[in-house]
């Protein structure tokens, strides 16, 4: 089942970028710089095939990065005209299936330390906080999912 989600193409571009700008703008001022997905190579993660988008017009994207033992989730990002429509649970639930489709039985992300509602929900869709690791100028809460092969 694909929710609706679909592989991003290159005219999708464009809208991409403006859902992931829109997602992350208002943390701009929280966490003192623009957030790293902002300022991603759109059109090369679109053209590795990384990117999915749901909408007509795009609401939802995301960034799946698939590694030998787990698929990592780069970028999850929802218009804010479309909060509270479910967009983000269909994405979520999407990665799994897209993992678990890949042959993959975990799913990894971070998230900055001052996006404290990004923790919560990653924790209600069943990630566990794995650790706290300062990069540079990155302060990122990492976490995992375990998936049962269906």
């Amino acid at each position: 089942m694909t929710h609706g989600i679909l592989p991003a193409v290159a005219a999708d571009v464009p809208a991409v970028k403006a859902v992931t700008d829109a997602a992350y703008h208002h943390y701009i001022e929280r966490i003192g710089r623009r957030p790293v997905p902002m300022d991603a190579d759109h059109a090369a993660d679109v053209a590795a095939g990384r990117v999915y988008v749901t909408g007509k017009p795009v609401v939802g994207v995301l960034v799946l990065v698939p590694h030998e033992d787990h698929l990592f989730l780069d970028s999850i990002a929802v218009h804010p005209d479309a909060h509270g429509r479910g967009v983000g649970r269909r994405l979520l639930k999407f990665v799994d299936e897209h993992a678990r489709k890949l042959g993959l039985f975990e799913v990894r992300l971070y998230t900055n330390a001052l996006m404290w509602e990004n923790q919560k929900i990653y924790q209600r869709f069943g990630y566990e906080f794995v650790e706290r690791r300062v990069q540079g100028p990155f302060d990122r809460f990492h976490y995992r999912k375990s998936l049962e092969p269906l």
